[in-house]
C-alpha cells in the first residue's frame, strides 16, 4: 500500500467514527514525533500493547476488496492470561467496507465479541474446526449471538444488524463483510496478539507492506517497530 493511501484512509476513517458517534482516545490523533516522545516518557503501554491505528490489506495489494481497518484502544498482555489476573482484556474499533472481504481465520486463544455498531449488516461466515485444527467443513456451529444460542451449517452465513453481536470462540472460523454499507464493527476479547494468534485458511500476510511515498501523518502499529525502538 502507499503510504498517501494509508493517510487518506485514516483521515475518513476518523470521520466515519465520528458520525457513528464514537471518539477515539488522544493518542489516535498524535503525529509520528509525538508518539516517540510519548512512548519514550509516559506511555510506553501504546507501544508494548501495540495500541493504534492498524490499515491492512493482507499482503494482497486489494485494500477495496481484501482488507480491514483497525484501531486496538486497549490491550493486556499474554502473561496476564497465563497468571489469571491484571488486565486480561482488549477493545478494538473497526470499520468494513461493503463487500470488503475479510478472509477467514480462527484464533487459538482469543474468545472475542463482534459487535455491529452502526451502518449496514455484518456477515460472517463460520465454520468449526477439525481435531488438527483445520475448517471443518461438515459439522453444524453452535454460537451464541446476545446470550442466544443460534446453530448454523457449516459454511452458513450469520446476518448482525446494528446492536446486534457474536461470541466467537478459540477454533471458531470466520470470514466477515459488509453488505448494504460500511459498518462500524466493535470487538471485546481476552487479550489481543496479533503476531501470533492469527490462523488464515489461505496464505495472506496480516499486515501490509507500506510503499513510502509521502510521510506517514499517523503511524501504524505495523510501524512500532521501525519508529518506536
Amino acid at each position: 500500500m502507499l503510504r498517501s493511501d494509508v493517510n487518506a484512509i485514516i483521515e475518513r476513517s476518523e470521520a466515519f467514527m465520528r458520525r457513528h458517534g464514537f471518539v477515539l482516545p488522544p493518542f489516535a490523533y498524535w503525529s509520528p514525533e509525538e508518539l516517540q516522545a510519548r512512548t519514550a516518557s509516559d506511555a510506553p503501554a501504546i507501544r508494548d500493547a501495540r495500541l493504534g491505528w492498524d490499515i491492512t490489506d493482507y499482503g494482497k495489494g486489494r485494500f477495496d476488496e481484501l482488507g480491514l481497518v483497525l484501531f486496538t484502544l486497549r490491550n493486556g498482555n499474554v502473561a496476564a492470561l497465563s497468571e489469571g489476573r491484571g488486565m486480561l482484556y482488549a477493545e478494538k474499533l473497526m470499520i468494513t467496507a461493503r463487500d470488503q472481504v475479510n478472509p477467514l481465520h480462527r484464533h487459538a486463544v482469543k474468545t472475542e465479541d463482534i459487535i455491529n455498531r452502526g451502518g449496514g449488516t455484518l456477515v460472517l461466515q463460520m465454520y468449526n474446526s477439525l481435531p488438527d485444527g483445520a475448517v471443518d467443513g461438515e459439522s453444524d456451529v453452535h454460537v451464541a449471538s446476545d446470550a442466544r444460542l443460534r446453530t448454523l451449517k457449516a459454511g452458513a452465513f450469520l446476518k448482525l444488524s446494528p446492536g446486534e453481536s457474536v461470541t466467537l470462540l478459540p477454533g471458531n472460523w470466520y470470514a466477515f463483510w459488509a453488505e448494504g454499507a460500511d459498518v462500524l464493527m466493535g470487538e471485546v476479547s481476552t487479550v489481543n496478539d496479533d503476531l501470533t494468534d492469527n490462523y488464515f485458511r489461505e496464505p495472506v500476510g496480516r499486515f501490509s507492506t507500506i510503499q513510502e511515498d509521502t510521510r506517514p501523518s499517523h503511524l501504524l502499529v505495523s510501524d512500532y517497530d521501525t519508529w518506536l525502538r
